[in-house]
């Protein structure tokens, strides 16, 4: 999911060509239920075999291997369930994420078909007209699959609220299970629902409601998004559209936010939660092409194609918020105070628009974690040309200097990015104003490498952009390997001229 492009060796590839050899042991281990028999506790090989129905040699690899991907452990002849396999493995517990994998199993048949769908430019299939009791029953587990995904999402786009006493009236386009909107009427007790989709679906969102006892606060709404939206509904307070917008086309896009926008009031606000390019890449990219094959029109979109879309509306756009899983959110209301009160610190906004600028990760970080090292000013000394101009040791900050520089800074954005090294050092500096004019005053950026802003540097005279030129971490007495290290960031020297090169850069916040 993460490939580190420093890593140039064929063991990427190997993991990639045998990706589905993990699902497909997956898949056996809940199909046969084994995550819930070993729930009352540890079971030894013959007896999961018993109940599985497979042999005890067979179980015996399964479980071996279920034990390496982390999903098993064993103590003695006993096999238990580790704490992400007894969350959410277990049939009927809360966060129980069976019939979403089931949905993922079910999809195999659709991706057999990726090539013939890539020459034909569109979906193919299905090859048969389904009857409609197994329309029926399809659409039954596309819900539950999706049930069971919301509810673990919900849990992360809550305390995005929690700053807020919400009362008033929620819309819910497209709204499956209704567990997004089940989340908030839960959390918040002055809330009312409709829930927008398609009849077929809202026959199972019922079910859904009735068995949460929410039926008094939700009312269900027939309608396709794609005509046009009851105009008798009026405001409302919050609209959401979550995991919806990745169905349809660019055009359809524009119709269905421009519908949305109309239900807004001055203070009410819009959340898209969805998949998007730019956030967990490889993931949305993927799940594009599972939008090619199984849908019509869907496509997961930029996050740029939906701002524009909103700010084309005449909405205020809060720059997207990723959200710890493989999902992000973009919020959107007429009045930008009103974004104002959702719970969001400073430094997470700043560090979701600095994001936005093309950086290849960004991170918020402690300072405690910034190691600075007094070998590094030697080190440009004793092995860097540049060493003496302007922007370089000795006349940029010594290691001493910044240590106690850092200790007025609690916070720090660090920054991925590659060359050319001029265009990543503009950047830098463009992301110290944000910072800037995000309120922290005392934003200071350290960007990677000798200054390259200027052509040359003039042999006599000052800084010819003192504006702008910024000193390095290394020269400043940053040991940059060990920093991006403790922030979770792989980092290794250049082997050879060809290797991809990464740059860093700290922005010290406040």
């Amino acid at each position: 999911m993460h490939p580190d492009p420093q890593d140039v060796g064929p063991q990427y590839l190997e993991d990639l060509a045998t990706g589905y050899w993990y699902s497909e042991v997956l898949f056996a281990a809940v199909e046969a239920d084994i995550f819930s028999l070993l729930d009352a506790g540890g079971k030894p090989a013959y007896e999961i075999a018993a109940k599985s129905g497979f042999s005890n040699t067979g179980t015996e690899r399964l479980l071996h291997a279920l034990c390496a991907m982390g999903l098993l452990c064993n103590h003695g002849k006993l096999y238990f369930n580790t704490a992400i396999s007894g969350e959410y493995l277990v049939a009927g517990k809360p966060g129980c994420q069976l019939e979403s994998i089931f949905w993922r199993k079910r999809l195999r048949g659709s991706w057999s078909g990726l090539r013939a769908s890539l020459e034909k430019g569109e979906r193919v299939g299905p090859l048969q007209e389904e009857d409609a009791s197994s329309l029926v029953q399809r659409r039954r587990e596309y819900i539950n699959a999706m049930d069971s995904v919301a509810k673990v999402k919900v849990k992360e786009i809550l305390p995005l609220f929690s700053g807020r006493s919400l009362s008033g009236a929620i819309l819910d386009v497209g709204a499956g299970s209704g567990a997004i909107t089940a989340g908030f009427l839960e959390r918040f007790p002055g809330l009312k629902a409709t829930l927008m989709d398609i009849p077929e679906v809202l026959d199972i969102t019922g079910e859904f409601i009735d068995a949460s006892a929410l039926q008094d606060r939700v009312m269900l709404l027939p309608c396709n998004i794609l005509e046009p939206w009851p105009p008798e509904l009026g405001k409302f307070n919050l609209v959401i559209l979550s995991n919806i917008i990745h169905a349809y086309s660019k055009k359809e896009l524009q119709h269905i936010l421009a519908s949305a926008a109309g239900y807004l009031t001055e203070t009410s606000v819009m959340i898209i939660h969805d998949f998007f390019l730019e956030h967990c890449p490889s993931k949305a990219a993927l799940f594009d092409m599972n939008m090619f094959l199984n849908t019509f029109n869907g496509r997961v979109f930029s996050q740029k194609d939906v701002v524009t879309e909103l700010s084309r509306l005449g909405l205020r756009v809060l720059d997207p918020l990723p959200l710890e899983s493989d999902t992000a959110l973009i919020v959107a209301a007429h009045d930008h105070e009103v974004m104002k009160t959702l719970s969001i610190s400073p430094e997470q906004r700043v560090a979701a628009a600095v994001r936005g600028m093309g950086f290849s990760a960004v991170a918020l970080i402690s300072t405690d974690i910034i190691h600075v090292a007094d070998w590094t000013e030697l080190r440009c000394g004793f092995g860097c040309g540049r060493y003496g101009q302007r922007r370089c040791p000795p006349n940029i900050p010594s290691p001493e200097q910044m240590r106690v520089l850092l200790s007025d800074y609690k916070q720090a954005l660090l920054l991925e990015g590659e060359p050319p090294t001029k265009d990543f050092q503009q950047k830098v500096v463009k992301a110290e104003r944000e910072a800037f004019s995000a309120g922290f005053y005392k934003a200071l950026a350290f960007w990677a490498g000798p200054c390259t802003l200027c052509n040359e540097c003039p042999a006599e005279g000052g800084c010819l952009n003192p504006r702008d030129s910024r000193p390095s971490m290394e020269g400043s007495g940053i040991d940059v390997f060990e920093t991006v290290r403790r922030a979770g960031f792989r980092l290794r020297t250049l082997r050879a001229s060809g290797d991809f090169i990464k740059y860093y850069a700290l922005i010290l916040l406040e």
